[in-house]
């Protein structure tokens, strides 16, 4: 299985935690990956408070890139573990202060915390890999299950348990379907973490 993420997304947190106790009950590995709202957005006609957050993805979705790109794919997981858990439970704000705290618990060097463009290919690569799997109107979390892919879901709180597994095969199935395009209703509270 792989996962889309960008740190910033409280949703794809969300997903995250519920993925995560599907692959415990299951057995199943998770390959995180990161796309970008940042660069979804490019171009986009969106609100200027949604716009005024996309540097914040670009920052963390290039760091979370130069973690894997520099220390490997095994980074990805506990930096993004570090990250989120100051971002949306810990409701940490200022990038400067998470940032070098999620790399020293990852166990990471404190050098990545210097933003740089140095991987912005990598990052567009990971970045359209997941757009090319599910189109260029739907954003973070992209999952991806053997050759069944989709957005989402957008889930809170994260199920745990034969609820978590019930779930992923409704899911799976639904979007394994070929004409199977949406399912959707109004979101009637935020990311319960």
């Amino acid at each position: 299985m792989r996962m889309w993420f960008d740190p910033t997304c409280p949703w794809a947190w969300m997903t995250s935690r519920w993925l995560e106790e599907v692959a415990r009950l299951r057995g199943i590995d998770i390959d995180w990956r990161v796309m970008s709202l940042s660069i979804l957005n490019e171009g986009r006609d969106i609100s200027d408070d949604y716009r005024a957050l996309m540097p914040r993805s670009l920052r963390l979705t290039r760091l979370v890139t130069a973690a894997r790109e520099t220390v490997g794919q095994e980074s990805v997981k506990p930096l993004y573990d570090a990250l989120g858990m100051r971002l949306h439970p810990g409701g940490e704000k200022d990038l400067d202060v998470v940032i070098p705290a999620a790399l020293s618990e990852a166990g990471l060097p404190a050098e990545l915390a210097e933003e740089t463009d140095r991987f912005d290919e990598q990052l567009h690569v990971s970045h359209r890999e997941a757009v090319d799997l599910v189109g260029e109107d739907v954003g973070t979390p992209v999952v991806a299950v053997d050759d069944v892919a989709f957005f989402g879901p957008v889930v809170t709180p994260a199920p745990m348990g034969e609820e978590a597994v019930r779930l992923f095969d409704g899911v799976v199935a639904a979007a394994s379907v070929d004409g199977f395009f949406e399912l959707k209703r109004t979101r009637t509270r935020g990311p319960q973490f």
